[in-house]
């Protein structure tokens, strides 16, 4: 145990040094650049190389960007494809016109087919769109079905029909849960038997889903929403809104939030959604082959998914603005709102709790506020960001000890933690039953049936602040362990039931004030023959701040605590909670779960954020990068460059002594159109490839045969038309994103956000002298950061510390347990 508190104390003491020693070696490094050929020991120092973009960067240890092996690490280029849909309406513009022009003002077949085509085109988004929200709600509806009967069977089961869990067996029933009708029928009438199989469902129900995911969709576990921000940023993640990933979501995300670990739904809602999404817009061509469109249909999808989730179609949308997209239009904003409306309006046609309301947990007050609270409110704003800072930093280094210890153990830790929530929560009233319904519960007014297991009385008020504090403490530690798992988890509604625990406990508190002491001066107000103090409130007013202090997102819960609750009295509380919060988390330099995700998984994601650097781009940009020559190569060369450089596109300059700048063009389509002219004649290792257009035979410079792939054969064949040369000018990006050398890191960064280069190229009076990606600016540190005198809430300390102690002391005692059965076995023998 000495050790154990020495490791911890000095956990951060180490971090911090190996950090500094760390940053010290990679301002030494310097690029390395190799260019074919070499001895062994080359070619295992080029293996620790990584390529990107047009030249190797040595791998560092801190700044390293961690992809799983299954994703493909590529980076869409959204000005490429704004230039390629451009010219794909352009071309369709000229064709509609055409048809209109040849029928000389007359109603010809042609004229209405052009109209008729118009007409498609334009309303065929919104088409889309509709049917993506339909289907989101109604695979949410039965995610909600299925989710209340594995959660009741836990308990007990229905005579007069196996498939209704007990809310649709006794009808009338509300309240107690020990209460129920004569239909209902508990597992055993012994409290022993009755946690045995509660425990037994738990563990069965996890293991069952982290199978599943395991074996048939790895993508389906964990909440999705760090890797639906990536995408949406130009991220590909090759499967990861598959057919496969949305089935086995839907399918393991009842189980998961049957099984009782402390993950919420909502957040793989989004990712479900999201699956939707491309599933059906990938039917439409228009959509398949244009990633802005997609992105349209993706961050309107994510709205449709927060939507459903809580019931809240506006705060949906504002989700998508606040917390999912990068950039948001006007037209995007509206598509939101559409998808998200139908998928609420088919949630609501379904009814799935045949209470009318869309979640469970929905509530309406009919009492109002006093002046005198708003000290309380200020205290639940302030735990709400003392949770958030808590539960990110101790779950980032839960994060790192689950890499590092229990990568191939996902199933085994999956069975254990949701064995030991369930042995735990069965004897905690809060804890014992769902967290939505738990929710429901929590907020409801005492008068309007809120008395769950005497939560009203004024004789078991104590008890219940006792129980609500031990509900909270045991609720945050098994958030920490369980979000992040090898199954669908999600964070927002354990984050709102920790939330509403605590509150309704703060709302008892007052509440037991209020009556101790009705005649002080801060209860003047308050009148005699009027409930003064609502716990419920307090509870609701908790959730928002929990929910607002781990997502760091302020108006979408605004909005979505106002929709749950119609109730217009309560807005400006709600304000003063999230911006209380929000405060307390900025003080301790705290970013949201997902963003902290996204940096733990290394995806090359820029924050929205705006931060200062005080360096220009010559300071991360790469010097050293392959280049081809606009003339003078032949295909045999330009093919050694294609096989020995594994980068993602080339830059064209004129020669290799002035390094003019002619061009960019992708490794990708080169080798494709490379491929393509072979099919049609046959090319000798020694025919001339030309990168620049000449103008005495094309009148037309400007034509680009980069997006005509339906012209790809006639294309094709004016490449090869010239015996003996091979013309690739037309798949040359002309007019490729340029920089100076001496342009602030900061303007660069905002030309990364803003219009999404995959590459900026650097030049110097039309001279070529680098490049930078977005990769490149990512592991440097902000100059408010290493100036700040905050505590950095993401370094890993203490508790890293403590968990390889813990793990180091498990293996041992393992090995000595081994050892001993083996000495007894011996002597037996």
């Amino acid at each position: 145990m000495r050790k154990l508190i020495e490791r911890m104390n000095a956990g951060v003491v180490e971090e911090q040094k190996s950090q500094r020693k760390a940053g010290a070696k990679d301002g030494k490094k310097k690029w390395l650049f190799k260019r074919g050929g070499g001895s062994a020991k080359d070619d295992k120092a080029a293996a620790e190389e990584e390529e990107v973009d047009g030249m190797r960067q040595p791998v560092r240890q801190l700044d390293r960007v961690h992809i799983a092996p299954s994703f493909t690490c590529l980076l869409l280029d959204w000005i490429e494809d704004s230039i390629l849909e451009r010219s794909r309406r352009l071309r369709e513009a000229k064709d509609v016109y055409a048809s209109s022009h040849r029928s000389n003002g007359q109603i010809t077949l042609s004229w209405l087919i052009s109209q008729i085509r118009k007409l498609v085109v334009a309303s065929q988004s919104w088409f889309v769109v509709s049917v993506v929200g339909a289907g989101i709600g109604i695979n949410a509806a039965i995610i909600s079905i299925i989710t209340e009967w594995l959660s009741d069977i836990k308990m007990g089961y229905c005579s007069d029909g196996w498939w209704l869990n007990q809310q649709f067996c006794c009808w009338e029933l509300d309240g107690d849960e020990d209460s129920a009708c004569e239909s209902w029928h508990f597992w055993s009438n012994v409290s022993l038997a009755r946690w045995f199989i509660y425990v037994l469902f738990a563990a069965t129900f996890s293991f069952v889903a982290s199978n599943l995911v395991r074996s048939l969709a790895k993508y389906a576990a964990g909440s999705g929403i760090s890797e639906i921000k990536c995408i949406l940023s130009g991220f590909i993640m090759e499967g990861f809104l598959g057919f496969w990933t949305f089935l086995i979501k839907s399918l393991t995300l009842p189980l998961v939030i049957a099984s009782g670990l402390s993950v919420g739904k909502e957040g793989p809602s989004v990712h479900v959604a999201c699956a939707v999404g491309n599933l059906v817009a990938g039917i439409f061509s228009r959509f398949s082959r244009s990633q802005s469109k997609m992105r349209d249909i993706l961050t309107a999808a994510s709205a449709a998914g927060v939507a459903v989730a809580f019931g809240s179609p506006i705060g949906g949308v504002l989700f998508s603005i606040e917390e999912m997209s990068p950039s948001f239009n006007i037209k995007t904003m509206w598509r939101s709102f559409l998808c998200a409306l139908v998928a609420t309006v088919t949630l609501s046609a379904m009814n799935p709790f045949r209470t009318g309301g869309l979640v469970l947990f929905q509530v309406f007050y009919d009492r109002d506020w006093h002046f005198f609270e708003i000290m309380f409110f200020v205290i639940l704003g302030v735990f709400g960001g003392l949770y958030g800072a808590f539960v990110i930093k101790f779950h980032m280094q839960v994060a790192s000890f689950r890499r590092k210890h229990l990568g191939k153990h996902g199933v085994a830790e999956v069975v254990t933690i949701a064995t030991i929530t369930a042995m735990i929560g069965y004897f905690n009233r809060f804890l014992r039953i769902d967290m939505t319904e738990s929710m429901a519960i929590l907020f409801r007014e005492c008068e309007d049936g809120g008395d769950f297991e005497h939560l009203c009385q004024t004789s078991a008020q104590w008890r219940m602040v006792n129980s609500l504090l031990l509900a909270t403490f045991i609720r945050t530690l098994l958030v920490i362990v369980s979000y992040g798992c090898k199954v669908p988890a999600g964070i927002f509604v354990p984050s709102m039931a920790i939330g509403a625990t605590f509150g309704r406990m703060v709302g008892i508190l007052v509440k037991a004030l209020y009556r101790a002491y009705p005649t002080s001066g801060i209860f003047a107000v308050c009148q005699p023959d009027v409930p003064c103090i609502t716990p419920g409130t307090y509870a609701f007013l908790g959730a928002a701040a929990a929910l607002s202090g781990v997502m760091r997102i302020t108006l979408t819960v605004v909005v979505i605590m106002f929709e749950l609750t119609g109730a217009l009295t309560y807005i400006l509380p709600t304000m003063i909670v999230l911006l209380v919060t929000k405060a307390v988390g900025d003080v301790l330099g705290v970013r949201g779960i997902a963003e902290e995700t996204i940096r733990f998984n290394g995806y090359p994601f820029l924050e929205k954020d705006d931060h200062v650097y005080d360096a220009p781009v010559s300071r991360v940009m790469r010097r050293d990068i392959y280049t081809l020559r606009a003339t003078g190569m032949t295909l045999a060369d330009v093919e050694n460059y294609l096989d020995a450089a594994k980068v993602q596109g080339f830059p064209i300059v004129v020669d290799d002594e002035t390094r003019t700048l002619a061009g960019y063009i992708r490794s990708q389509r080169l080798r494709r159109t490379i491929d393509q002219a072979r099919q049609i004649r046959d090319l000798p290792p020694d025919t001339l490839c030309t990168f620049s257009p000449d103008p005495s035979e094309q009148p037309d410079a400007r034509w680009s045969a980069i997006d005509d792939d339906e012209n790809m054969e006639s294309n094709v064949l004016y490449a090869v038309s010239a015996p003996g040369i091979l013309k690739l000018w037309p798949w040359i990006n002309q007019t490729p994103l340029t920089v100076s050398s001496k342009l602030p890191l900061e303007v660069v960064m905002q030309l990364f956000k803003r219009m999404g280069p995959r590459v900026i190229l650097v030049e110097d009076f039309g001279v070529l002298v680098g490049l930078t990606t977005v990769k490149d600016v990512l592991h440097l540190e902000p100059l408010e950061q290493l100036n700040s005198p905050i505590i950095a809430w993401n370094n890993r300390g203490a508790l890293d510390g403590a968990l390889e102690e813990l793990w180091t002391w498990l293996a041992d005692v393992r090995s000595s347990t081994n050892a001993w059965f083996s000495r007894v076995s011996r002597r037996r023998r």
